[in-house]
């Protein structure tokens, strides 16, 4: 198997994982997602995360959870797909799928130091923003890297058919 598929974990697994490395001091950012066509948008985004903290956490949606928040015709890449090209990047320490509607409960289990969407999401909607806080962590909201989503490469693909 190839290096980089070792970064793709179950909750278990990757919440022993962040334990060992909390307790060594180590600064925990977590985002999440669909990531469903990488995009420099989505890379500029989950490099300036991984700016803030040491290990950098991505949850991905499901197939199944996708097709809820965004249709009956996304994603357009498994989630199998999207794992791997996440965990491929090298500013990436973890990618972990979560199947419900949002990762409140991944965060409840991991309860990282940085909670981190994009400027799209004002804190106050930020899902688990408590949960961190309260933990004593923080949660921040990355500017919007305008000109780029996933919407607009799908209908730029569409469009050259």
């Amino acid at each position: 198997m190839e290096e980089y598929r070792k970064k793709i974990k179950n909750l278990p697994e990757l919440k022993k994982e962040i334990e060992a490395l909390k307790a060594q001091g180590q600064r925990i950012v977590f985002t999440n997602g669909c990531f469903d066509l990488l995009h420099p948008g989505h890379i500029r985004y989950l490099y300036a995360a991984r700016q803030m903290g040491d290990y950098l956490v991505v949850a991905l949606n499901t197939d199944r959870s996708v097709k809820i928040i965004k249709g009956a015709n996304r994603p357009i890449q498994s989630q199998d797909e999207r794992t791997e090209l996440l965990a491929a990047l090298s500013f990436v320490d973890a990618v972990v799928l979560f199947d419900e509607d949002n990762p409140l409960m991944v965060i409840q289990q991991l309860v990282p130091n940085v909670l981190v969407k994009g400027g799209d999401w004002t804190e106050d909607r930020i899902i688990g923003a408590d949960v961190v806080k309260k933990a004593g962590g923080v949660v921040k909201s990355l500017p919007f890297v305008s000109g780029y989503s996933t919407s607009a490469l799908i209908e730029k693909i569409r469009d050259k058919r």
